[in-house]
């Protein structure tokens, strides 16, 4: 830090601990660079002080760049945004959140990564580190807990400990290793104390217990008491709060704080205005670089869920209907803040498929559904002109959505509209080769049609490159890759929480570490596609696993994969841990390692994995540390988590002196 702040009157630093305006922090009477921070995380949502919103590049959400399970592309994303923060003149992109999907209602999990707490680490790390090359800081967000937009303002998250620690905690806690610039506060309480005066989780967790050096944020609003905020250890409450001023000077007074508390705060903001000053700061992506990033990543995450008798990818030649609305203007990403706005024209799905299929003869009709605001308006005469039209034909792309994700409120279901359904099925009854795509960010209930038809793949919210993907996966030329982050249950009412959403007073995760594909294998839950899943136009095999130690606790795990098709593709292989006898309650398995991995018609490449001690530790409460037990362990490579290839059992045996006595 280059300016001693000491010599600031206690007026100007009070001032610094919260904003200027929406968007800046406070300049102490012109003495410093205003930091402008701004809304990720899909793209830059950089408001203007009219009101309106700047154009930007609209990337995938998060929701899809997570399916790629690619940290280079998780890192392209990053550095792709950060080209327009920087054209723009944003210091903080407040993005990535990595908060875990416990609930498949939750109205803002296409802004998130993954229902496992390693998986969301890993990529939201490479996410920041590619914002971060650029110059541009990056927000952590939303520590923690804020699994639920219903009643976020006012609701305890009441997670017990090791929960926490294991689920809630640990993807903040691998993301960190990228170093944030800043970690923005959530609006909820955890149990029982809001996050913005949570010094627990501020102070005794994130930044003695992480190591965290940079600056804590508050979520927009989420401040209920300016001098229990800084207690904590929360920096900058952001907006500008006109309370603010006051509300230190009587805690100042009556000794609840003391200047060194506000100088601590003041000392990081400081810090982050230096870092803001950087070289690095320079355009490497043209908008037309950047639309060619985001279509690179749309064609890596969408996954293929399901494709009987080889229907895709399209033959030329063929003679195929597209309907729906979507197919012209598909569902570029969820509500909220994390909505871009791109000035990008859609080219209509059915010309990109003719353009790539010049014998074939591609044909478009509107109905069922128009456009994402029309769904629920369906022309009659139209629709039957459709199902006419589908008579025949080789194939039937029908575009379906759910426009219903958003902040600020949740799903009510995770069924797609009866419109919807009554076109799939009506199109079904005319034409058996149905191939349905979905334009979603989070999991949905397909029990009702998926029989109906016979392929499946998840377009997802894809950003401005989405029909331009969706194109080149059902030609062919590219060879769907991407694998679900996140389980997608038969119905709602399999899923722990069902369509329970707590009392707008307190929640019990009474779930424990039992959240996603940890809860269904538990309990013996069928599934409509499990965790890790996703097909692909080649086939895979897995050989030769081997399973080197290298310490206590530390291992490589390699195994041979071979693409055994005739058409080149990539397959993502996951390596889970299970401990065989624990003494305490643990998942049947564990993701702790994945690779993404090229492969040409043919070929063989060895995969290799680090193991270490946290891959087979769990969270002890007896001891209030991680802790590994002696014993067996499985080492499981599969292409899901329901598709185990290979396994080998490794013996761990650390010294006696960390060991609890045992039966």
């Amino acid at each position: 830090m280059k300016c001693d702040f000491k010599k600031l009157t206690l007026e100007e630093k009070i001032a610094f601990l919260t904003g200027a305006d929406a968007w800046r922090t406070s300049s102490a009477n012109g003495k410093f660079h205003q930091v402008f921070m701004s809304d990720g995380p899909n793209g830059l949502r950089m408001q203007n002080d009219d009101g309106s919103t700047k154009i930007s590049t609209a990337m995938p959400t998060l929701s899809l760049v997570a399916q790629t399970w690619d940290k280079e592309l998780a890192y392209l994303d990053g550095e792709t945004i950060a080209n327009d923060c920087i054209e723009n003149g944003a210091d903080i992109l407040l993005a990535p959140g990595v908060n875990i999907k416990r609930t498949p209602l939750n109205g803002r999990n296409f802004e998130y990564l993954s229902e496992d707490p390693y998986l969301a680490g890993v990529m939201a790390r490479e996410y920041i580190k590619g914002v971060q090359s650029k110059g541009v800081g990056t927000s952590l967000k939303h520590y923690c807990g804020n699994n639920r937009e219903m009643h976020r303002f006012t609701q305890t998250s009441e997670i017990d400990e090791r929960a926490l620690n294991e689920l809630y905690l640990r993807p903040f806690e691998i993301a960190l290793e990228a170093e944030p610039w800043t970690v923005m506060c959530a609006y909820n309480p955890v149990n029982g104390v809001f996050a913005s005066e949570n010094r627990q989780l501020l102070y005794d967790i994130l930044r003695k217990k992480f190591g965290y050096k940079g600056l804590v944020v508050s979520d927009w609003g989420a401040v209920h008491s300016p001098y229990k905020a800084v207690r904590a250890t929360l920096d900058l409450c952001m907006p500008c709060d006109e309370r603010y001023a006051e509300n230190l000077k009587m805690a100042l007074e009556k000794g609840y704080i003391t200047e060194e508390d506000i100088d601590f705060c003041v000392g990081n903001i400081l810090n982050l205005i230096e870092k803001t000053k950087n070289a690095k700061k320079k355009i490497n992506y043209t908008k037309g670089d950047r639309h060619a990033n985001a279509l690179k990543i749309a064609k890596g995450g969408m996954v293929l869920l399901k494709n009987e008798d080889g229907i895709l990818p399209l033959k030329d030649g063929g003679q195929y209907l597209v309907a729906g609305g979507l197919s012209k203007e598909p569902i570029l990403g969820g509500g909220g803040s994390a909505f871009v706005q791109t000035d990008y024209k859609q080219t209509p799905l059915a010309h990109l498929l003719k353009d790539k299929l010049p014998k074939a003869e591609v044909e478009y009709s509107g109905e069922p559904c128009r456009s994402r605001g029309d769904c629920n308006r369906v022309d009659v005469q139209g629709a039957k002109k459709s199902y006419i039209k589908a008579f025949g034909k080789d194939a039937v792309i029908i575009i379906v959505g759910d426009a219903h994700e958003s902040e600020s409120y949740d799903r009510v279901s995770i069924k797609l509209d009866p419109e919807y359904v009554t076109a799939i099925k009506a199109m079904a009854r005319v034409n058996e080769n149905v191939v349905v795509l979905l334009n979603a960010g989070s999991a949905v209930d397909v029990s009702e049609w998926i029989d109906d038809v016979k392929a499946l793949l998840l377009v997802g919210y894809a950003g401005e490159a989405a029909n331009e993907a969706t194109a080149s996966v059902l030609t062919g030329e590219t060879n769907p890759s991407g694998k679900l982050t996140e389980t997608f249950p038969i119905k709602l009412e399999d899923t722990f929480t069902g369509s329970e959403t707590g009392d707008g007073f307190s929640e019990w995760y009474n779930d424990g570490v039992f959240v996603g594909y940890r809860y269904y294998e538990r309990y013996g839950i069928d599934v409509m596609f499990p965790f890790g899943y996703g097909l692909s136009y080649s086939e895979f095999r897995y050989d030769n696993l081997k399973v080197e130690k290298k310490g206590y606790c530390d291992f490589i795990v390699s195994y041979d994969i071979t693409n055994i098709s005739e058409k080149d593709g990539a397959e993502i292989s996951q390596v889970y841990v299970r401990d065989v006898f624990a003494m305490v309650v643990r998942p049947e398995k564990e993701l702790k390692g994945f690779e993404k991995t090229y492969l040409k018609a043919g070929e063989t490449k060895r995969v290799s994995v680090d193991l270490d001690f946290r891959s087979f530790a769990y969270y002890s409460t007896a001891y209030s540390k991680w802790h590994v037990e002696n014993g067996l362990f499985e080492i499981l490579v599969g292409s899901a988590s329901d598709d185990i290839r290979l396994s080998l059992c490794v013996d761990i045996e650390l010294p006696d002196d960390t060991q609890q006595s045992q039966y």
